[in-house]
């Protein structure tokens, strides 16, 4: 595989299964657990606060692994570093199933979140290298699709053991999925170097491929993590605001699974489309979409208008699948791809945990609704730095 293949010299089916399988059956597993973990939190004497933090866990052992899954992967490969993820993710899960208190179980969720860093990670890192320039973003959007298809199915198939084996069967379908992840990675082609590049100098570290990089950082970067903010607050608004508006847990959950499914089922057409007119072309219109769907929230006033702003929230976040790991894919320089991408999915990491943070701290201070209507201008705003910033050829920025 080379990065310098022409059109019709690669084919994504050529790796399709070993790089996509895995990220599918891991999106299964993370699926399988999430809707379980505060469920489980509780049985063992939480409260309410204590369960949510539980939960946090996951993302907040994401964020703190991602520089070290960068190294790890660096230094071992992606192939092994997802393999080793799948690995730890098994471990992690045994000590939620087998957990004699909160502190241990909260340690299991904590390691499934740094598992998760270093497994995607690991993933982006390879398809950057193994897929070339001209179908990177097709790669990238089908890779952050077959996740969200994964994590819509997990709870389904979940539901389903556990009504047979009750809570813990949950567990056991993550780790079923995951170790069939890890097996499936293994069967991953071997990246193949360009030994014809010399190689100079010291290898680079994170504090140099920090100051080196430091204007994408601070420019697109603060794109990214404006975007991840939006995202993941959109999946507390929804429910929220249906909650304030006094509709039932069932029509919430139905209006909360059709936004999902629209956002889930367009992840190609994205792709397809940074790839051959540019990542402006995706990037700035989802943007735009998801602010102006969280702004018409808080002037919805029933079920049918909310579903209305859901599913344009969910197509708005559906047409940017893969925007962000493309991007980092753009930028990533070849002598330290991972670390750069490491440093990338904690700008990433940052925003997503601080957006629901910054809409429960408005909520509180002012009101639900002033909150969400921040969090659309946050979508404005990040339409306007990756509309100003990301160059306006289709071409990749290297």
């Amino acid at each position: 595989m080379s990065k310098n293949s022409k059109p019709g010299e690669f084919s994504l089916w050529s790796i399709a299964v070993p790089a996509f399988g895995p990220s599918l059956l891991f999106g299964v597993g993370e699926g399988a657990i999430l809707p379980i973990i505060p469920l489980s939190a509780r049985d063992m004497g939480s409260s309410l606060a204590g369960a949510a933090l539980v939960v946090a866990l996951i993302g907040i052992g994401s964020l703190v692994s991602n520089i070290p899954a960068s190294i790890i992967t660096a230094k071992f490969g992606e192939r092994r570093g997802m393999m080793g993820a799948a690995g730890l993710s098994l471990v992690a899960l045994l000590l939620c199933v087998f957990s004699t208190n909160l502190w241990q179980f909260g340690t299991g969720v904590f390691l499934i979140g740094a598992a998760a860093a270093v497994f995607n990670l690991a993933r982006q890192s390879y398809l950057t290298e193994a897929v070339p320039a001209f179908l990177r973003a097709r790669a990238m959007s089908t890779l952050g699709g077959v996740g969200r298809i994964g994590l819509f199915a997990g709870p389904f198939i979940g539901a389903f053991v556990i009504h047979l084996v009750g809570l813990t069967g949950a567990y056991w379908v993550a780790a079923v999925a995951i170790a069939a992840a890890g097996t499936l990675a293994g069967w991953l082609p071997d990246l193949v170097s360009d030994a014809s590049v010399p190689v100079k100098g010291p290898a680079p570290t994170i504090r140099s491929l920090v100051m080196a990089h430091r204007r994408v950082f601070l420019t697109v970067g603060v794109g990214i993590l404006l975007v991840s903010a939006v995202r993941s607050s959109r999946q507390v608004v929804v429910p929220l605001w249906a909650d304030n508006l006094g509709l039932s847990p069932a029509a919430t959950s139905l209006i909360y699974g059709l936004s999902g499914a629209i956002d889930m089922l367009i992840f190609y057409p994205s792709g397809r489309i940074m790839d051959k007119k540019g990542r402006r072309a995706v990037a700035v219109p989802s943007m735009v979409l998801m602010g102006i769907a969280l702004l018409l929230i808080p002037l919805t006033t029933g079920a049918a208008t909310l579903l209305l702003a859901a599913l344009l929230i969910g197509f708005g976040n559906g047409i940017s699948s893969g925007l962000i790991m493309t991007l980092g894919a753009d930028y990533a320089p070849r002598r330290g791809r991972a670390q750069f991408l490491g440093i990338w999915r904690f700008f990433s990491d940052i925003g997503g945990s601080g957006g629901p943070a910054i809409l429960a701290g408005l909520t509180a201070v002012v009101t639900l609704s002033f909150g969400i209507a921040a969090t659309g201008f946050l979508g404005l705003a990040a339409a306007a730095v990756l509309g100003y910033w990301i160059p306006r050829n289709k071409a990749t920025v290297q």
